[in-house]
């Protein structure tokens, strides 16, 4: 840190500044999933399952869409797949590699988090107003282009 203030919010970095409403929405998420039972979910789990495709994916497309090692994502795929989030299924395209999929009671806590983070952007649009919600998002969209290797 470098000393900054509560007084002082030009000081913060624009990466603290994107930081915190995305700790503060990671929060809402959490505590919506556990009021609802799915209380035995980690940050570092929800990290990897986020990078789940639609038809499942390979580990090591986790692993590096995560940002972990290979040990690691196959660690914290191993605790979703015993609490039922995910499940490994063979690749069609390849009969030595498995997919990661998303796994029925997965799909279920995924529509609670859905449901948590439309809430709290509601709430982001509602203060911000229509014109600088629209332009915040545009600016992060376009921000994408040059920081997401995975978009």
């Amino acid at each position: 840190m470098s000393g900054e203030t509560a007084e002082e919010p030009d000081r913060l970095s624009v990466g603290v500044l994107l930081f915190i409403p995305y700790r503060s929405m990671e929060d809402r998420v959490f505590v919506a999933l556990a009021a609802v039972g799915y209380d035995d979910f980690t940050p570092a789990q929800a990290r990897v399952m986020q990078r789940v495709g639609p038809h499942g994916t390979r580990l090591t497309e986790l692993a590096e869409a995560a940002q972990v090692t290979k040990q690691t994502a196959s660690f914290l795929v191993d605790q979703l797949e015993k609490a039922g989030y995910v499940l490994r299924t063979p690749d069609p395209t390849d009969a030595r590699a498995r997919l990661v999929r998303i796994a029925e009671r997965g799909a279920a806590m995924q529509q609670v988090a859905d449901r948590a983070v439309a809430e709290v952007e509601a709430e982001w649009r509602a203060h911000l107003g229509e014109r600088r919600w629209r332009q915040l998002r545009e600016t992060l969209t376009s921000l994408r282009e040059i920081t997401d290797p995975y978009r």
